[in-house]
């Protein structure tokens, strides 16, 4: 009979908020994702959600290496009568997927929303991230509606 043996804490991933001083590696995760902007931009991000009570940026790190990022904000939907909150963000670094990051980034941001009377969740992926929403189905999310979006600029 094998003997159950505890999380290695370098294989179960820690996450917690973004502080400033993450800025370096938030602007390398957002740029993972296909969203680069510098240190001082990064910085700027995070110093404008951390006041935000409806607001999370948070940070997986794995042997003190973050990883993986998450960002997810809360509402009130006058659609459904009641709070919602909306993932915008999530990235893992590609030689840690498959690891349990993503899926705890998730179990976090599923957490915070229950303690903030959350309801629902909806999750915005980019029509070509294949790999993502097979990722989203296999964690419990399913199809929603389609997002139209129109970029206001000069």
């Amino acid at each position: 009979m094998g003997r159950a043996t505890a999380p290695d804490e370098a294989t179960t991933p820690r996450v917690r908020s973004a502080e400033l001083g993450d800025a370096s590696d938030v602007a390398r995760l957002l740029g993972e994702l296909g969203y680069p902007c510098s240190r001082d931009e990064a910085a700027e991000r995070i110093a404008v959600v951390r006041p935000d009570p409806r607001q999370h940026l948070l940070l997986a790190e794995l042997d003190g290496d973050a990883c993986g990022l998450i960002s997810l904000y809360t509402l009130y939907s006058v659609v459904h009568g009641c709070e919602l909150a909306r993932i915008t963000a999530l990235i893992v670094m590609p030689e840690r997927k498959g690891l349990g990051v993503g899926r705890r980034l998730l179990k976090e941001v599923e957490s915070i929303s229950r303690r903030c009377g959350v309801r629902r969740i909806e999750v915005t992926s980019n029509a070509s991230r294949t790999d993502a929403h097979a990722f989203y189905r296999q964690c419990g999310y399913l199809e929603g509606s389609m997002r139209l979006v129109k970029a206001l600029g000069d």
